[in-house]
């Protein structure tokens, strides 16, 4: 009896101190993970991976830490296919003026790929340093559209909206496109690819007429994008990371700042919540990409 006793004691310790550390845990986890300084000076790398939706990690490390004293250069990695039209420009944007306003110099190091949105991105920079057989430009804009029109008069479900203009409902899945819309939306793209090329005269200095000659989608490696002046060397992060440490006045082997997003307890929660109640319409028919512009590399959906 006396065993007993102790054992349901011990237990009871035991879970009374485990909700104890649970609750510091949780309460840390909500507080967020402390600040990381910059202790001397150095460059600060960030890494531009993934289709690029809404860039706010991205966004959020630039403007918290290109106003530190410590922090003399930038290099981005890019490893990017591309993606929505907004966020792509609004990074360019801030590359552009981490430059010009905080007088800091940024080289966009692409590595595996650097296609449209991501390339856009990376012309905000003072400098593109690229693997040879990197796969960059893709300068182009691609809206899709999904039809599913058969497929709910195979499920017998009848869908229909009522609109306040004929272009309001423009693009709905449950319809075949008209040729009226299609005048429309090809409008919209060319106005944005004209913004895409505007940015490219200004960030690499090229001639229009070069610029008209290749921005028709295509693709190049890092090799062919710097002989037609798309990008400045061929070379590895080892060299990128020379060539800022010596704009810098930093040397050859300069101090390295990674910048990492730090993830709070409840945003762990909700990305995990998030990647598991994916909708089957989003994993397998991208439908939070569809009808929007994109800067995107053709085929990256599929993967």
């Amino acid at each position: 009896m006396k065993r007993i006793v102790q054992v349901l004691f011990a237990l009871i310790l035991i879970l009374f101190f485990g909700s104890i550390f649970l609750g510091i845990g949780v309460m840390m986890g909500m507080m967020g993970p402390p600040d990381e300084r910059v202790g001397k000076d150095s460059i600060m790398t960030l890494d531009l991976d993934g289709i690029i939706v809404d860039g706010k990690d991205f966004l959020d490390l630039l403007r918290k830490y290109r106003d530190d004293s410590h922090i003399k250069g930038v290099l981005v990695r890019i490893s990017s296919p591309g993606g929505v039209v907004g966020p792509s420009q609004e990074i360019y944007d801030e590359i552009k003026r981490t430059r010009e306003q905080f007088k800091k110099p940024v080289i966009a190091y692409c590595s595996s790929v650097a296609a449209s949105g991501a390339y856009y991105a990376a012309v905000g920079a003072d400098k593109i340093i690229t693997t040879p057989g990197c796969m960059l430009g893709s300068i182009g804009v691609i809206m899709e559209f999904v039809n599913l029109e058969k497929l709910y008069d195979w499920a017998k479900i009848q869908r229909y909206s009522i609109t306040t203009g004929k272009f309001k409902d423009a693009g709905a899945e449950y319809k075949a496109m008209d040729p009226e819309a299609r005048v429309l939306f090809q409008g919209l793209l060319d106005d944005v690819l004209k913004q895409f090329k505007d940015a490219i005269l200004v960030g690499r200095k090229l001639k229009p007429e070069v610029l008209d000659r290749y921005a028709d989608g295509r693709v190049f490696t890092g090799t062919q994008a710097v002989e037609l002046g798309f990008a400045d060397e061929v070379g590895s992060y080892g060299d990128a990371l020379r060539v800022l440490g010596n704009m810098t006045g930093l040397g050859d082997e300069p101090k390295v700042f990674n910048a990492k997003k730090k993830r709070g307890f409840w945003e762990m929660f909700e990305e995990v919540s998030e990647a598991r109640f994916e909708t089957v319409a989003d994993k397998f028919l991208r439908s939070n990409l569809n009808a929007r512009p994109l800067y995107l590399l053709p085929g990256a959906l599929n993967f």
